[in-house]
């Protein structure tokens, strides 16, 4: 393997601000986007196109502020078209917002499929051309990095390559610094994306090296090719991989995936591979292993989960349930992990389930006693012990907090640090326009002492999470920065109807580390308070080992 010291020989564009802000649901604001900025200069990508400031005044807003930035690794690039027909470049109001957004790069898109020149835009295939030359060269005479890509450029390529070839061409010897190939129907298969790119290399040197031509960009030589890929067909980290193998040294795609439609490449997976698979760096030395971290910050302030299926980064990425591989994972890592997770910054989970065997329960259970092994007593009780609790309902494997409680009683390592005594909910639906709300009480025990507290929610379980954090609060202030994450509700008998058991799956967060309990009854509220119970006492018991290094 390569040295990751090497510098990164396939550069990185990140367009989550812009194609991915045209995803169903994104929405990001001028801070958001700010803290955008800032997380993936953190991960080391070379370019982010922030946005089109031609065609939102609220980019424009964000290009002044992030001007302030002290970006260590990341360029920002402002997006647009090529000049309008009929307009020269220099007097074409959206190539001058593209300078006033004073960004090093600009990324302009051009038409490369003759269908859409002719009945989209409506101009000659000539114009067309001269509207792609132009640009780039004016915007080259402004001091600029050029990126251009070639919209819809596999389905023109495939429907006339001739003319597709010269858009690139018109690009490339305008000056142009990268010519990005878009998938931008996201239909494509690998084998088309091999070819399109090694056709578009080899126009482009035979067009360079022709007596008379105009040099590519400003260091005289060939362009970057670079790849655009959406996931309509579910090929944009396939496709993505194949341009890279076929040639090209530029990427695009979104950190999470997200954007228009289907989404794009996902960086956070498509990084990997490149980086681990093909063995050609393109990040800085050291930032790969952040990368699981940082996806997941973006993610967040896009108000999206990391899908939990999610290549290398997500939760399920190295989550392993059968008892044969946890089995074969504990004697020989390489036997069902193709890498080690923490290369990209994951962790390595075992699923409590029936189905999971023993060595599985030894190594989750060495978090909190390192003595325990797969042919420990305790090892054979808590198997035996998981397999009563699901045949009732109950379910672990996405329960790590409860599990770890379980885990804790068994060996005699648990406390509790607190007793609800009594609670009460109640849920107000009032008839005209005054919204329904709940409201709940909650008395609990804690060394001795009593405490009682009420609180208001949008929802019986609100309230109740409410009041039980509120009364525990003075007792355990750091209970303050914890928060529901998420909310889950399964029936598990549904010919039982409303009597049917439900379990209930709550994943909290304080902030740092995320964490999810479970709870089961016949009562909807009663299953939320189990997971309410051990979720509060999962994060009292880490803290108190973090702080300590030990419990009981």
């Amino acid at each position: 393997m390569k040295s990751n010291t090497v510098t990164p020989e396939v550069e990185i564009l990140d367009t989550t601000l812009r194609d991915g802000a045209q995803g169903e649901g994104i929405s990001f604001s001028v801070q958001d986007k700010l803290a955008v900025v800032r997380a993936l200069d953190e991960l080391g990508v070379a370019w982010i196109e922030a946005g089109n400031p031609g065609s939102n005044p609220k980019d424009m807003e964000f290009f002044r502020l992030a001007a302030e930035l002290k970006l260590e690794h990341a360029k920002l690039c402002a997006f647009g078209s090529t000049r309008k027909k009929g307009v020269r470049a220099a007097d074409d109001p959206q190539l001058k917002s593209l300078l006033e957004a004073d960004t090093q790069a600009v990324v302009i898109f051009g038409k490369s499929w003759d269908l859409h020149v002719t009945e989209i835009l409506r101009v000659s295939l000539e114009e067309n051309l001269d509207m792609i030359a132009e640009t780039a060269a004016f915007l080259k005479e402004q001091g600029k990095i050029v990126i251009f890509d070639a919209e819809h450029f596999f389905d023109g390529w495939l429907t006339n390559a001739d003319y597709a070839l010269s858009t690139v061409k018109a690009a490339a010897e305008a000056g142009a610094d990268r010519i990005v190939l878009c998938d931008t129907n996201g239909g494509s298969f690998p084998d088309t994306i091999t070819a399109g790119v090694r056709a578009v290399s080899g126009a482009l040197s035979a067009a360079i090296n022709t007596p008379g031509a105009a040099s590519a960009n400003s260091a005289g030589s060939l362009p970057l090719i670079g790849i655009h890929a959406h996931n309509d067909a579910d090929m944009a980290s396939a496709n993505t991989a194949a341009a890279v193998q076929a040639g090209a040294r530029h990427v695009q795609g979104t950190l999470v995936g997200f954007g228009e439609r289907c989404g794009n490449t996902s960086l956070a997976s498509v990084i990997p591979s490149i980086e681990l698979k093909l063995e050609r760096p393109c990040l800085p030395a050291g930032k790969l292993e952040h990368i699981s971290e940082i996806t997941r910050k973006v993610a967040e302030i896009a108000n999206v989960a990391v899908p939990d299926n999610m290549p290398y980064v997500g939760t399920h990425a190295f989550a392993h349930k059968a008892g044969m591989h946890a089995d074969g994972i504990l004697k020989v890592r390489r036997s069902f992990e193709h890498i080690d997770p923490a290369k990209v910054g994951n962790d390595r989970r075992f699923l409590m389930s029936e189905v999971g065997g023993r060595s599985a329960i030894a190594e989750r259970a060495k978090k909190i006693d390192p003595s325990i092994t797969r042919d420990h007593p305790v090892t054979a009780a808590l198997a035996a012990k998981l397999k009563n609790l699901e045949a009732e309902g109950w379910a672990f494997e996405g329960a790590d907090g409860s599990f770890e409680l379980l885990v804790r009683r068994e060996l005699g390592r648990y406390k509790p640090l607190f007793r609800i005594e009594a609670y009460r909910v109640v849920s107000e639906h009032p008839t005209g326009e005054t919204i329904a709300c709940s409201h709940a009480w909650v008395k609990v025990l804690v060394d001795g002492q009593s405490e009682i507290a009420a609180a208001e929610g949008d929802g019986p379980v609100n309230a109740m999470d409410g009041a039980l954090r509120r009364s525990l609060q003075h007792f355990y202030p750091e209970l303050e920065k914890v928060r529901l994450a998420d909310y889950k509700v399964r029936v598990i008998d549904g010919n039982a109807a409303t009597a049917a058991k439900v379990r209930v799956l709550i994943e909290s967060t304080d902030g740092r580390n995320r964490w999810t309990t479970v709870g089961v009854s016949e009562d909807i509220i009663d299953a939320s308070r189990a997971a309410l119970v051990d979720s509060i006492e999962y994060k009292l018991i880490d803290d108190i080992e973090r702080k300590f290094k030990t419990y009981l």
